[in-house]
C-alpha cells in the first residue's frame, strides 16, 4: 500500500492518475487494471506490481485524494472564515467546472455499500476531516452549531455537482453555491 505523502514512482504515479480520473468520471467500477495498462501502455502486472488488488489501488487513490484536497485548502485558521469558506467551494468549482470530474469520495460515498471495507474506511476518513475542517471554520466564525453547518455545506457542494452534472450545466453549481460562503456565516 502506498503513503500518499511518500515519493511514487512515476508509473505508480500515472496509474493513480488514471485511477482517479476514471472513478471520478464513473465511479469505483469504471476502472480495471486492465484499463489502466492500457491508457498508461503497460503490462496489468506492472499495476499489480504497484498495487497488488484493486482495494489496496482504491486505498491509495482515496488517500492521495484527500491529502491533495486537505493541502489545496490549507489550515482552516489561515484568513477569516469567508475567504476559507470561498477556498473550500472554489475546491470543488474548479473540479467541475475545469477539470470537468466528479468529487472522488462523493463518488465512492453514493456507492460506499459496495465498496470493498478498507476503501469505505478512507472515504469516511475523507468526509471526517473535511468536517473536521469546516467545524474549525465555523467554530471561528462563531456558528451556532459548527457541526452541522459543515454537514450542510459539504451536502449543498456534493448535490450541486451532482445536479450541475446531470443537468449538463456546469453554470447551474454557481447558481447554487455562489453565495454559500456569505450565506452560511449569515445563518450561523
Amino acid at each position: 500500500m502506498t503513503d500518499s505523502r511518500k515519493s511514487l514512482s512515476e508509473t505508480a504515479t500515472r496509474i493513480l492518475d488514471v485511477a482517479e480520473r476514471m472513478a471520478r468520471q464513473g465511479g469505483y467500477n469504471a476502472f480495471s487494471f486492465r484499463d489502466i495498462a492500457n491508457e498508461i501502455g503497460v503490462k496489468s502486472a506492472s499495476i499489480h506490481y504497484h498495487f497488488p488488488t484493486k482495494e489496496d489501488l482504491g486505498q491509495a487513490m482515496v488517500r492521495r485524494y484527500t491529502d491533495r484536497f486537505l493541502d489545496a485548502l490549507g489550515a482552516p485558521d489561515d484568513a477569516e472564515p469567508q475567504k476559507m469558506l470561498a477556498r473550500y467551494v472554489d475546491v470543488y468549482r474548479k473540479a467541475l467546472v475545469e477539470q470537468q470530474l466528479m468529487c472522488l469520495c462523493g463518488m465512492f460515498g453514493a456507492e460506499i455499500a459496495k465498496l470493498p471495507e478498507p476503501v469505505s474506511v478512507r472515504t469516511r476518513e475523507f468526509f471526517q476531516r473535511n468536517l473536521d475542517w469546516l467545524e474549525t471554520v465555523f467554530r471561528a466564525a462563531g456558528t451556532a452549531d459548527p457541526h452541522k453547518k459543515s454537514g450542510e455545506t459539504i451536502a449543498r457542494l456534493e448535490g450541486a455537482m451532482i445536479l450541475a452534472r446531470a443537468m449538463n450545466d456546469m453554470d447551474l453549481f454557481q447558481r447554487i453555491t455562489g453565495k454559500l460562503p456569505a450565506e452560511s456565516l449569515q445563518q450561523g
